[in-house]
């Protein structure tokens, strides 16, 4: 059967809920219909939701757990919880273990420590959806900084788990996420991030298997972070631990063409059917093995770097021929309202001119959700032509049906 995962380990409201829902809903009509008449046999779900952080708090929340037992009556579904995060943060989820006790599970398995982990239970449900090829690798997309957000010690978690389970490891540093890598750590209340990333580097060695640190050169370059060029094309980084190697975006990408499985601390991994799963939505220019990329715009503009970012990065992804699809939804679609104004001499980005000057880019493709302009009462800048709007049937097809000329069994969800 085939199966589908998301991560969550961010605040989960209930307009995400609500197009996480429907999203299903389509799936489940459209392309499995006949889970909606019997109770599926099958041992593995169609659908597996992990949840750790902040996410959990979903689970209590009456607003959202009314839609969680909505999304649970559909019983190809399971959500697997992270029984330390539950634990820290007091969450009581017995209401949706009683009622939903096949669906909802919150102890997790043990380690070769004969300790629980929640990121083994996610390693092994990569492993999974793989094929017995050995050594295979996983990856982790990191955008946050390390302290101040707990997403760099579930990836080092995940990336450590992931070893445990044959795989080789790889970590990507973008925007924030290059913080990860700094010399001199030295945190007194926290586990030392930095010395994490020599130990998971030495682990992997020890193993036998790789371990592939890489972080964006501008995002380090914006943060301060000073290199040089040996001469000999290498760039080497005074400021970064051993592993952790600055280059190019593009080299970045490079490892976005691969097959392997790649996660951030918002994310998900949607396997194709394969032909005859319904009309491909879009397509690649060209017939392609990498797996397409579909990013997921949630937050305003200019508050934070990420709507910048996760354009500038799907941009990078398309111009190395990945299918790529970005689409604006939630806060994400304030990007796309009125007529943005710069003052001449500002140094700072205009996200409405920079979104025009992509457009037509090959294997680049823009959409905005419309329920979210509808839910704040705002529309589209008519003058973004690039911009389809779509509603969850729209979004349906683009998450789950099989993209014309793509030669690949997967697709990377990445949520910004």
């Amino acid at each position: 059967m085939t199966s589908h995962f998301f991560l969550l380990s961010g605040p989960v409201t209930g307009e995400r809920l609500s197009w996480f829902g429907e999203s299903l809903r389509f799936y489940f009509i459209q392309i499995y219909p006949e889970s909606l008449m019997f109770r599926a046999t099958t041992k593995s779900p169609v659908f597996t939701f992990y949840l750790t952080g902040d996410a959990l708090a979903s689970l209590e929340n009456p607003e959202t757990r009314q839609i969680w037992s909505a999304i649970l009556s559909l019983s190809a579904v399971r959500i697997i919880c992270d029984r330390q995060e539950l634990d820290l943060r007091g969450i009581s989820i017995e209401h949706l273990t009683m009622k939903n006790p096949n669906q909802v599970i919150d102890q997790n398995s043990l380690l070769h420590n004969n300790q629980p982990s929640f990121w083994n239970d996610v390693a092994t449900g990569v492993r999974q959806n793989r094929p017995p090829l050995p050594p295979d690798s996983i990856g982790w997309f990191q955008v946050e900084s390390p302290y101040m957000h707990r997403s760099a010690w579930h990836g080092l978690r995940f990336l450590f788990s992931a070893l445990e389970n044959r795989f080789s490891v790889e970590l990507y540093a973008y925007l924030d996420g290059v913080h990860l890598g700094h010399t001199g750590q030295g945190p007194t209340e926290s586990e030392n991030i930095g010395r994490g990333l020599l130990e998971l580097c030495d682990q992997a060695g020890k193993s036998g298997l790789t371990c592939r640190i890489l972080a964006c050169n501008r995002s380090a370059a914006a943060r301060g972070y000073r290199t040089w060029d040996d001469g000999k094309g290498v760039i080497v980084s005074v400021c970064a631990v051993r592993p952790f190697k600055i280059r190019d975006l593009n080299v970045m990408i490079d490892r976005f063409e691969k097959s392997h499985i790649i996660l951030s601390e918002n994310s998900g991994s949607i396997q194709f059917p394969g032909k005859g799963s319904g009309p491909p939505f879009d397509r690649a220019d060209q017939n392609t093995t990498a797996p397409p990329v579909t990013i997921l715009v949630t937050r305003s503009p200019y508050s934070t770097e990420h709507a910048y970012g996760a354009i500038a990065f799907a941009v990078a992804c398309a111009h190395q021929g990945i299918l790529t699809r970005v689409v604006f939804l939630e806060d994400g679609v304030y990007a796309l309202t009125g007529k943005e104004r710069f003052c001449p001499d500002s140094a700072g980005f205009n996200i409405q001119d920079l979104i025009n000057a992509v457009a037509g880019n090959e294997n680049l493709y823009l959409f905005a959700l419309t329920p979210s302009f509808q839910k704040r009462g705002v529309t589209r800048n008519k003058n973004l032509k690039a911009v389809l709007e779509i509603g969850y049937p729209g979004l349906g097809k683009i998450l789950f049906y099989l993209p014309g000329n793509v030669l690949m069994d997967h697709q990377r969800v990445l949520i910004f």
